[in-house]
């Protein structure tokens, strides 16, 4: 997973995996997904990110189980 902020946007982009995209859908106006061949999810983008994640207080944590 890459997660990356372009902050002269304030867009979000978040890549789950590197497979070929084809299919790209709104879930509204500020965020997209794309979708691999048999739909899973590739990346999602987040625009006016500030407004809609607290990309300020982002943190990562990996739980063992």
């Amino acid at each position: 997973m890459k997660i990356k902020y372009f902050s002269d946007t304030d867009t979000l982009l978040i890549n789950f995996t590197d497979s070929e995209i084809v299919e790209t859908r709104d879930l509204n106006e500020n965020v997209l997904i794309e979708l691999d061949e048999d739909r899973r999810l590739v990346s999602m983008t987040i625009e006016h990110a500030k407004q809609q994640a607290n990309i300020e207080d982002f943190s990562y944590q990996q739980v063992s189980t």
